[in-house]
């Protein structure tokens, strides 16, 4: 296994592919692959060595989502409770149904209340601007900055549909870490260091760079139209933010992460035994949470920032509470009922509980699902499964 996907990193790094990428690989006792080729940034003598940080952007929202489930287990949320019990805006959310002559939004109330569920399966009826047109419109006419800027003001976009309806991917998760702040009291960043990051190990995952962690930083790359890398030494996420951004903003590393997808092999409990979550709690995350809704593709409104993006096209997937399930095996090897995300710069994990089986691939790229790094994703998960 470690000469196979040794040898597709090594390549794809030797064609110009990516810049360079992280890849490790674990079962239930420990770390089973590490592998670590390329440039941090192109054009320095940097190594993308295994110890490199890198913004891991959506796969905040399983982390995310782990504390308000450690927050449900304690009895401060609820899965199907009115979420605007515990955030009022919550309660004030509309529903755009589109735009008048002169380009203003035309707003409806929704008819049911949002949850906790619906915020962590994504079937709240917030979207991102990438993905969707007449959000961009909206953040437009309404002067509403992009969820990246970690203003609050960014949190107040309209919902697309009603609550419950159907899938669509959005800003709902950082909505579930304003509610993990409010009941538990403390900023989003403090609560996962007390209750998961600490526990785990995760030392190297943070929304605020230290300075241990800004010398092994890999630098977000651009892919023109002709293919060609760029690296861009501006794009970070901003380090004084309003809000602490639960849905995308935490750096870490790709063996970091790995601690927190052994936790989920693990039922829930950290590598020295003691456990973060309930063996239930983990179960429940781990099933279809979102009755007969499906993942649909994500088509591109911003094609700088990500291209069309479906995992394993033509496969049915759903959500659990935070994780993608993809409900057939997967090319890869990867067993029906898996669990995976990504973030924006193309950074991928998977956690199969069924053959006991996770990895995390970190490169750093723009835009998400591209042309070279999601299939070499695909090729370094297939040779851990020995495909």
């Amino acid at each position: 296994m470690k000469a196979q996907a040794d040898k597709v990193l090594k390549e794809a790094v030797a064609r110009g592919d990516v810049p360079g990428v992280v890849a490790v690989a674990t079962d239930r006792k420990g770390q089973t692959y590490e592998g670590g080729f390329g440039k941090r940034v192109l054009g320095d003598a940097a190594e993308m060595t295994p110890d490199t940080v890198g913004w891991i952007a959506s796969m905040t929202k399983a982390v995310t989502g782990a504390a308000a489930m450690q927050q449900v287990e304690r009895g401060k949320l609820g899965l199907d409770t009115p979420a605007k019990a515990v955030l009022p805006a919550l309660g004030d959310v509309s529903v755009l149904e589109g735009f008048d002559s002169g380009g203003k939004p035309k707003m409806r109330k929704a008819k049911r209340d949002i949850t906790l569920r619906h915020l962590l399966t994504h079937t709240a009826g917030f979207g991102y601007d990438i993905w969707n047109a007449d959000l961009a419109k909206y953040q437009e006419s309404e002067g509403v900055p992009g969820i990246i800027s970690c203003q609050d003001k960014a949190l107040t976009t309209p919902l697309l549909f009603d609550p419950g309806e159907r899938w669509y991917y959005g800003i709902n998760i950082d909505w579930a870490g304003k509610m993990v702040e409010a009941a538990a009291g403390k900023k989003l960043g403090q609560v996962l260091r007390d209750d998961l990051l600490g526990p785990l190990g995760m030392n190297d995952t943070a929304f605020h760079i230290s300075d241990g962690m800004r010398k092994r930083m890999a630098k977000i790359h651009h892919r023109g139209p002709d293919g060609a890398l760029t690296a861009d030494p501006a794009l970070e996420i901003p380090q004084e933010p309003e809000f602490e951004m639960g849905g995308g903003g935490l750096y870490s590393t790709a063996g970091d992460y790995l601690k927190f997808v052994r936790m989920m092999l693990n039922e829930g409990k950290a590598d020295n035994g003691k456990a973060v979550m309930k063996p239930e709690t983990v179960a429940t995350m781990s099933k279809n949470a979102m009755g007969e809704s499906r993942v649909t593709l994500l088509k591109t409104a911003a094609p700088p920032f990500s291209n069309d993006a479906e995992f394993f096209p033509g496969l049915d997937k759903q959500w659990g509470l935070s994780f993608m399930i993809n409900n057939e095996e997967a090319p890869t090897g990867r067993s029906a009922g898996g669990l995976a995300w990504a973030g924006l710069a193309n950074t991928y994990y998977w956690i199969d509980q069924k053959k006991g089986v996770g990895g995390v691939y970190i490169t750093q790229i723009l835009p998400f699902a591209d042309v070279k790094s999601l299939p070499l994703f695909y090729a370094f998960e297939s040779a851990v499964y020995g495909k």
